[in-house]
């Protein structure tokens, strides 16, 4: 019976010790959707979430408009907005033990283009994880913003190049055209980032882009019946929409696509496609098709486990 039950604790150790490893980068400030795929992430027990940093969502938008979404944009901070929210959700999940480390608080590089990285306590946090990976084991990073942080780290450490996959959202692809666009907004938001990670030869690069992650759309009214307000992080989502986007009887979930994609790959289409012809010519994997429905189901088993 003991044999039994330590053989028992011993799988249990062995199981969870090889779990994935994750890294999240996220602007959780820039709109409502990071702040359900941060909370499905951090409560799922199909990977070993080691670390989430706070992006930046600058824009030209926040220099000539009094509102950026619900807030004013004469002292909004963006990057300290992301990391504000990230420590928000993880006291609400009780999770404060995951790391969470602020990011570069604006693009590498300057506004007509450059590698200059943006060093933060992001990247370095992932260059050391990238680095303390066992031989033949890669770290995986998803970012839901602009990819500064890990193109920085990438810049100042290109040793980990083999030490990371790189999961990302952004840019726009029409499969019938074999046509991308940069005119997206993560994208936008650093340019000089996303086109340097396609640049990147062997680097293991996923996109879910904007054109396929729009099928995942949510309800407000049925998303508040859903949410329970009794319960802490359920009340932060629920708040969240009613704050920044009240007006929106439906939400496009970008970054929750991204996040459930990876989490269940039988939910999702990878293919993979030539980079821009603007970009060093080589393949990279795109997410083309999801189940949406599915994914939806996904989401509200686990926020409500």
């Amino acid at each position: 019976m003991r044999l039994t039950f330590l053989i028992g604790l011993l799988f249990l150790s062995t199981a969870i010790s090889a779990q994935q490893k994750v890294w999240l980068d996220a602007d959780t400030g820039n709109e409502m959707d990071d702040l359900y795929a941060i909370a499905h992430l951090v409560k799922s027990d199909k990977i070993d979430l080691i670390g989430i940093s706070s992006a930046h969502f600058n824009n030209s938008d926040l220099n000539v408009f009094e509102k950026w979404n619900a807030y004013d944009t004469e002292t909004l901070k963006p990057v300290e907005e992301s990391q504000r929210l990230n420590e928000q959700i993880l006291e609400a999940l009780d999770r404060m033990d995951i790391p969470h480390p602020l990011g570069g608080d604006r693009q590498i590089g300057r506004a007509w283009g450059g590698e200059e990285p943006r060093d933060s306590p992001a990247v370095q946090a992932i260059i050391k994880e990238a680095k303390a990976m066992p031989k033949g084991k890669r770290l995986h990073v998803l970012t839901l913003g602009a990819m500064s942080n890990v193109a920085s780290a990438l810049i100042l450490a290109p040793e980990i190049k083999d030490k990371i996959r790189l999961f990302s959202l952004g840019s726009w692809y029409d499969v019938k055209k074999n046509a991308w666009s940069k005119n997206e907004f993560n994208i936008r938001c650093d340019l000089n980032a996303f086109d340097y990670l396609l640049n990147l030869e062997g680097l293991d690069f996923t996109i879910m882009t904007t054109t396929t992650s729009f099928a995942l759309q949510f309800d407000r009214d049925e998303t508040y019946s859903k949410l329970d307000e009794s319960v802490e992080i359920e009340k932060i989502l629920a708040d969240r929409w009613r704050t920044q986007n009240p007006q929106d009887k439906t939400r496009v979930m970008w970054d929750l696509a991204l996040v459930e994609a990876y989490l269940y790959p039988e939910l999702a289409t990878v293919s993979q496609i030539m980079a821009p012809p603007e970009n060093t010519q080589r393949l990279v994997n795109v997410y083309t098709k999801i189940d949406a429905k599915a994914m939806q189901n996904e989401f509200w088993r686990i926020i409500k486990e």
